[in-house]
């Protein structure tokens, strides 16, 4: 009997700091999770869920595989990397269905670039927590089981700030070259990417040795400047022959578009609701000729309070139907503030402890999410809010570790000093 005990042992002593003991079953649980509820709905005769853009992402892989041809809209433009993507995939395996089945193995072995960057900003137990609240969210699950581009532009963002971590962390050529490339492609994924390098950009420099990034630059000055010079070039050329003219007419009609469906309806999101914010605004362009910035300014005070409703609603549906007039209703609101609870701490703990700088990533991530959900509109199903997830996910669980690391603390000097009170030494 001592030996079989013995051998189990000396097994968790040699495995038990290893990071594939706990990465095994999360895996096994996110895949798991993803893919039942994918094949659940295959199974069902529902087939994978349907939508606007899923037919137009449909249409125009198809329609890329039989001329391949890309265009110049801005819908063309933008979603290029997941367009080629879709277009590879389809013509591989032919059925949406085993895009999605892929798509949901994808999701599912992604926490491990949850558990491996929560690992390298934090402690192992963040990790772990940030790794569970992954597959707990809904929203990874549910997108997932959508052909469009958030579940796979999700994946690609990790590993992205993963291989930027890690390339900062360790200096080897591989790690930059793997950033390089994820970043890279994550650029033109899907319009998100765009703004999510240029402040992933600002935080590489703060990282980097001031020396080493100055000698880099006085010792490539020439190709750099020279690399510039030729895009500029190349942007010059292409606008002044009219190339990118169908770009500049499709993102001012979308543009348009959002302001005056959206905008000039109050609309807090994409469709009618009844907390949107009801005004009769002022259509004149008085600023610079510019419609956009016309309307803004004329209509200051009300896009204020649209924005506001909207950062309210980023929260989730829940925040309007707030009752705290029952014990029921406290209890629902007190399970859907949690999260935001968890974020809230888990950022003044990376302040307190010194970690905030070097975890930034994870708020500027979020930070760009929650801009453009709020400058653009809150779609009603929290699609746009996906990208942000894993990053709140890891802040939150951070919060969770070290609450539970005071509560302890503070009952252990709790009980200290009532054993010190309730001692009484004889004489």
């Amino acid at each position: 009997m001592d030996q079989p005990r013995g051998l189990i042992g000396g097994l968790y002593r040699k495995y038990k700091d290893r990071d594939i003991v706990w990465l095994v079953p999360l895996v096994v649980a996110a895949n798991a999770r993803i893919l039942d509820y994918i094949l659940w709905l295959l199974s069902s005769g529902r087939g994978i869920p349907k939508c606007d853009d899923t037919t137009w992402y449909l249409n125009y892989a198809n329609n890329l595989l039989a001329n391949l041809q890309n265009g110049l809209d801005i819908d063309d433009t933008l979603y290029f990397g997941y367009n080629i993507l879709l277009s590879f995939l389809l013509a591989v395996f032919r059925d949406p269905a085993a895009v999605v089945l892929i798509q949901g193995v994808v999701a599912g072995f992604s926490v491990i670039f949850v558990y491996k960057i929560a690992r390298l900003l934090f402690t192992k137990t963040t990790a772990i927590i940030a790794s569970v609240f992954y597959i707990g969210a809904w929203d990874v699950t549910m997108w997932a089981s959508y052909l469009l581009s958030d579940s796979f532009f999700l994946s690609l963002l990790l590993l992205t700030v993963y291989s930027m971590l890690l390339a900062l962390e360790t200096g080897r050529l591989g790690h930059r070259l793997l950033f390089v490339a994820a970043a890279g492609y994550l650029f033109i994924f899907r319009p998100t990417g765009i703004p999510v390098i240029a402040v992933l950009i600002p935080y590489i420099v703060y990282r980097l040795p001031r020396p080493a990034v100055a000698a880099f630059l006085a010792r490539h000055r020439l190709s750099l400047g020279g690399a510039a010079a030729a895009l500029i070039a190349g942007a010059a050329y292409l606008y002044l022959s009219g190339a990118l003219d169908p770009f500049f007419a499709s993102l001012r009609y979308n543009v348009l578009k959002v302001l005056y469906t959206v905008y000039a309806r109050g609309f807090i999101y994409d469709y009618a609701h009844p907390r949107d914010l009801k005004f009769l605004p002022d259509l004149t362009v008085t600023v610079a000729n510019s419609p956009v910035l016309s309307f803004i300014v004329n209509n200051w005070d009300y896009v204020s309070t649209l924005y506001l409703k909207r950062a309210v609603a980023f929260l989730g549906h829940w925040v309007w139907k707030v009752d705290f007039g029952t014990l029921g209703g406290a209890y629902v609101f007190i399970a859907n503030i949690m999260p935001a609870v968890l974020f809230l701490a888990g950022t003044v703990a990376a302040v307190a402890d010194r970690r905030f700088a070097k975890a930034a990533p994870l708020w500027l991530i979020t930070l760009v999410v929650f801009i453009f959900c709020t400058l653009l509109f809150m779609d009603w199903m929290y699609r746009y809010r996906l990208p942000a997830v894993p990053f709140i996910a890891i802040v939150a669980a951070y919060g969770a570790e070290r609450l539970v690391l005071l509560a302890k603390n503070a009952r252990l000097i709790t009980y200290g000093k009532r054993q010190n009170a309730d001692c009484h030494p004889g004489v």
